[in-house]
């Protein structure tokens, strides 16, 4: 195999360079011999059957007889092979020599025997590559082997050798993609080579378990050689008119059965990936293999999470199908073809935009499983994303930590101890990554229109890392690393800048149009820098606004003026656009003042609805996102005026369904009663599906909306309610359809994702952020651990964490956490023991604690100022037990004589333990010599030195 491999013309090539002239025809002898040894080893299988034995045909007279076409057509093929070794290999047509098995194969005639030997054939003669990519006739060939392939037609004799067989098929299919001729392949027959895998993937659910995981491996193995190539794939070679409008809905969850057949055929009919029912194939599923496959490929598998999402595990189901479910399955090869490709989807812009849409989409639905498998899975396929298309994925990322990370790393949530660890296991390995939480700081804290993802998840680590009411657990030790990560980032920035210069943002003298503000240069730090702090300033002072209005509306506009993020004579638009893009406002009082019937509330009320774009959603989906934006008032005239703004800028994006403004406005209020109707307890006879339609007769102008479009729309507000109500005490609110779609509205108008650098630009203020809540939590797991690793974290932490308050000038900071680490050291402590020096040395956590305080105190005492006092009582106990020699106490050194004397123990006898400290500064003066000198002994119990 090897050798005849060695014989492809690539190779060849290379050899005649070498000056082997003779090679090639070897070359063409032995590719012809795999020819003719194929075509006999099928034939051999056929004629152990009576059916092929001896069996003729009669021709065109009597006395003629000729074989079966199947068997002629091997016997031909062994006769033009020996002719093709002696002559020129390279002009024959790969479909000369293919054609005779791929009959075989597409024969419903032939047993599982000899089907299962010519695909044998077949994956041989692809292994070997002996179809060329730039041979004749290349595409027809590749083209003819797929789908004689997929259409493969067999009879069954036994159970065995069909599962034999339908794994012979997915290694031609595998072979079909690895080839060096795949590329000769059109985009509709890599489609059907993975639905195809598919297909035999679900027969293989009532078949063996070998079969089983074969089936899915070939699949995995599919997909991970189509989306590979994607690197390779010349952008300008295709044509970006539009992105691949099939929305199939692919494959059910039927599966082929033999029944009373003893034929199976891998080729049933039904929805297919790139030709589904009753859809219009596009055309660039007709072209070469490239990026319409691979996007066609995400959408089939998406698809199957629609399909599988209400399946519920059976405990009694096969072992295969309880660990790899079908949507865990898909999400496994959506997660293949992420790794391989997303390096180079950016390049794609049909493929970036599924990614960003309906990809992203689902992996938001999905994330909220109750499986731990598939929410480890879906967080895997988003750190991908991240770590490769962030720069795209700016609103999605954003979307993702507020409403999956956020929603099950706490309990309060009603997650599972079980998601939560997976959500916090992915959190850590995001802030792993250096620039992070830096860059969730620059693009989701300092922009107007996000939510502070970085101040949620800072606190979020430091939370859990607090044991509540129980000892401490892996949740605790897991939000300690993040936290240790973090905060280790921040630090190794500083060495970076050689003195802190801290930020300042000029004050708003007037008011300015800063909702449209964005940054000149992402890539110019000196623009962007500055630009995020001035976003900042203007987001803290609307947080403080947002509290004024909660309290009072009138006292809230005042403010915002006073600081010039009003005008000084209030005007509709600013106004609609402070409540539509400022988080935290009270929905209650929001929507009583867009209720409201005077003059200037009503014109706030229509420029608040043009801030929406309703363009190509259905009503109920643009009714629920208006609505979750504010709470509908009860008032009957109230809910009309603002019913009447909406329905008049839904008929502004969406004219072709309504004659006029008041057919939407009337068919608003008809959904607004249907939702009241159909999920209000106290509504003890529901409205059906004809009294909907008949109450909306003749409202459109006098004539009837198509009763389809009705009908679906009372089914939507049956299955899914509009929230009229927000629901309270919700932080993390789920991600709806309509949400969404405003989502990706916004995505087109955000600014554009900053990456910050190595540089410390933004860590003060992040720092500032952190400081109190990390030292706190580190303090509690510190004091409620023993395990030495997790110690030696806690360690770095304080010392990461004293590092930042030095070089940011945080004396508070450093005092703090000075005066943390001192208790832990045990020397504070009044209470009597019996023999503190051994009890000193055998406490692991009191000697990591003094070294800590005094490395602090070594490097960065020039900025502490109260925790001194500490450092001092921790040196005069030190000594008070016997721990310091007696010369540090004087003004003058004694020789090493003097100072073994004055130790007391086996102390004096054994060689010294000096704490790695050092400094250079003589500004510490005897604190340094202190620190310098400390010895400890932890091995060995000494008596109480004598005074």
């Amino acid at each position: 195999m090897g050798g005849l491999r060695a014989a492809s013309p690539s190779v060849a090539g290379s050899r005649a360079v070498a000056g082997v002239g003779s090679d090639y025809a070897a070359q063409r002898l032995a590719m012809a011999c795999v020819l003719a040894s194929e075509a006999a080893t099928v034939l051999a299988v056929m004629r152990r059957n009576v059916r092929w034995a001896d069996v003729r045909y009669g021709g065109a007279g009597d006395d003629e007889h000729l074989d079966h076409p199947l068997v002629a057509g091997l016997k031909a093929l062994r006769r033009r092979a020996a002719a093709w070794g002696h002559g020129r290999w390279t002009g024959v047509e790969p479909l000369l020599y293919l054609r005779p098995f791929l009959d075989v194969v597409r024969s419903d005639e032939t047993g599982a025997p000899i089907t299962g030997a010519a695909l044998s054939s077949l994956h041989k003669i692809l292994t070997l590559d002996l179809v060329g990519p730039g041979a004749p006739g290349a595409a027809e060939a590749m083209a003819a082997v797929v789908d004689a392939v997929t259409a493969c037609r067999f009879e069954v004799i036994d159970p065995a050798s069909e599962e034999a067989v339908l794994a012979r098929v997915l290694q031609v299919l595998l072979a079909c993609v690895r080839s060096r001729a795949a590329l000769a392949l059109a985009n509709r027959h890599v489609c059907t080579i993975v639905n195809t895998c598919f297909r035999v993937v679900q027969q293989a659910g009532t078949k063996g378990e070998l079969l089983q995981r074969v089936s899915r491996q070939t699949m995995q193995e599919v997909i991970r050689t189509v989306f590979a190539r994607l690197q390779d794939i010349d952008v300008t070679a295709l044509s970006d008119e539009q992105v691949v409008g099939c929305k199939n809905q692919i494959l059910g969850a039927e599966e082929t059965e033999n029944g009373k057949s003893d034929y199976v055929c891998l080729n049933n009919s039904g929805d297919e990936v790139g030709d589904g029912s009753g859809v219009v194939e596009d055309k660039d599923l007709m072209e070469p293999f490239g990026v319409p496959c691979m996007v066609e490929i995400l959408q089939f598998l998406c698809s199957l999470l629609n399909i599988a999402e209400d399946i519920e595990v059976n405990p009694r189901m096969n072992p295969i199908d309880f660990d790899e479910d079908v949507p865990l399955f898909a999400l496994g090869l959506i997660n293949s073809a992420i790794e391989l490709s997303a390096s180079s989807i950016h390049r794609h812009k049909k493929l970036l935009a599924f990614v960003q849409d309906e990809l992203f989409h689902n992996l938001m639905h999905f994330g909220l499983s109750m499986s731990p498998l598939i929410l480890s899975t879906v967080c895997s396929i988003v750190f991908t994303l991240f770590y490769h298309l962030r720069h795209e994925l700016k609103l999605q990322i954003e979307a993702f930590f507020s409403c999956v990370i956020l929603r099950l790393a706490q309990s309060r949530y009603g997650a599972s101890y079980q998601q939560q660890e997976v959500a916090l296991e992915a959190l850590i390995d995001f802030c792993r990554q250096k620039e992070f939480m830096a860059e969730m700081y620059a693009n989701m804290d300092c922009d107007l229109q996000c939510s502070n993802i970085f101040e949620e998840l800072a606190n979020l680590l430091s939370k859990s890392a607090f044991p509540v009411n129980s000892p401490l657990s892996a949740l605790n030790v897991l939000a300690l690393d993040g936290l240790v990560a973090v905060i280790q980032a921040m630090a190794q920035r500083t060495d970076n800048a050689p003195q802190h210069h801290e930020q300042t943002v000029p004050e708003i003298s007037e008011y300015f149009p800063f909702w449209q503000l964005k940054c000149e240069s992402s890539n110019d730090p000196d623009q962007w820098v500055k630009f995020v702090h001035q976003q900042k300033s203007i987001k803290r002072k609307l947080m403080v606004g947002v509290e004024h209005f909660n309290r009072d509306k009138k006292k809230g506009f005042e403010y915002l003026q006073g600081v010039h993020l009003l005008p000084e004579k209030l005007d509709p638009h600013n106004v609609a656009l402070f409540f539509r893009y400022t988080h935290g406002l009270d929905k209650y009082l929001l929507g009583d003042y867009l209720g409201n019937h005077d003059e200037f509330s009503i014109r706030v009320l229509h420029e608040f609805a043009r801030t929406f774009d309703f363009k190509d959603m259905n009503l109920d989906a643009a009714l629920r996102l208006f609505l979750e934006t504010f709470r509908l008032p009860g008032e009957s005239q109230k809910i009309q005026r603002i019913l009447e703004a909406f329905s008049e800028r839904y008929y502004e994006q969406s004219p072709h369904m309504f004659v006029n403004r008041d057919a939407a406005l009337v068919l608003s209020y008809s959904v607004i009663l249907l939702n009241t109707d159909q999920h209000n307890v106290r509504v003890k006879k529901k409205m059906t599906e004809e009294d909907f339609i008949r109450n909306n007769r003749h409202i459109n102008g006098g004539n009837d909306l198509p009763r389809e479009f009705l009908s679906e729309l009372y089914y939507s507000i049956c299955r899914n309610e509009i929230r009229t109500i927000p629901e309270q005490g919700a932080g993390c609110s789920e991600m709806s359809f309509s949400r969404w779609v405003d989502l990706m509205w916004r995505s087109k108008r955000t600014s554009m994702y900053i990456a910050c650098s190595s540089y410390p630009f933004l860590d003060h203020d992040m720092f500032s952020v952190m400081a109190g809540p990390t030292v706190a939590a580190v303090s509690v797991v510190f004091d409620n651990v023993e395990h030495e690793e997790v110690l030696t974290g806690c360690i770095d932490g304080f010392l990461s964490v004293a590092k930042l308050a030095a070089f940011y000038h945080l004396g508070d900071v450093l005092n703090d956490l000075v005066v943390a680490l001192s208790k832990f050291t045990t020397l504070l402590t009044t209470s009597y023991i019996d023999d503190p020096v051994t009890a000193f040395g055998e406490d692991t956590k009191a000697r990591m604690a003094t070294e800590a305080v005094f490395t602090i105190a070594t490097v960065y005492g020039d900025h502490i100022r109260s925790g001194w006092r500490n450092i001092i009582d921790c040196i005069l106990r030190l000594h008070k037990i016997g721990l310091l020699p007696g010369p540090l106490t004087g003004d003058t050194a004694d020789d090493q004589d003097s100072s073994s004397k004055s130790l007391p123990g086996k102390l004096a006898s054994s060689a010294p333990q000096v704490l790695p400290i050092s400094t250079s500064r003589k500004t510490y003066g005897l604190m340094g010599r202190f620190s310098q000198l400390l010895y400890l002994d932890a091995d060995e119990p000494r008596s109480q030195p004598t005074e």
